[in-house]
């Protein structure tokens, strides 16, 4: 019996490529959430998620994700209070804050993922984890960073 999305239809790797993805900012976002409580490291927390996945591409993506939220945290803080000043991130909600720094992670540190993509997938995230008052705040916040990213690409100059 074929294993696809749907009875009857082919599974196409461009699918599966967009699913694991998907599983892998989601297993990203946890571990980030759960490091929010500080008991244990994001790093820690995801490779427990890890044990028992074994998509290639989902993991490879939750390791990059978590490391780079790691990694530049500060960076992503300080981006968050410059797009959004009237959002202080330490006033935020957990779950709004790793979802910020993951996302905003993605649009600035995955040069192989599109923004536009990267902006998309982080929306609908927001909305299932936070509502839609998150859901906006995440496209505004991401779509601006997009913006002055290719500016300054184009112009040659540092973000």
């Amino acid at each position: 019996m074929a294993s696809g999305p749907e009875p009857g239809r082919p599974r196409n790797a461009g699918e599966d490529r967009a699913r694991s993805r998907r599983a892998g900012r989601r297993l990203a976002l946890a571990a980030v959430f759960e490091a929010e409580f500080g008991q244990r490291t994001a790093d820690a927390i995801l490779e427990r998620h890890l044990a028992t996945e074994g998509d290639a591409e989902t993991v490879a993506l939750a390791r990059e994700l978590v490391g780079n939220v790691v990694d530049h945290r500060d960076e992503l803080d300080a981006r968050i209070t410059s797009v959004a000043p009237q959002y202080p991130v330490v006033s935020l909600a957990r779950m709004d804050r790793a979802l910020l720094r993951c996302g905003l992670c993605e649009v600035l540190h995955s040069p192989a993922t599109p923004a536009r993509v990267a902006i998309a997938e982080w929306v609908e995230l927001a909305r299932t984890y936070s509502g839609d008052p998150m859901r906006r705040l995440m496209n505004g916040v991401l779509g601006r960073v997009a913006r002055d990213l290719d500016a300054s690409r184009r112009d040659n100059t540092p973000v």
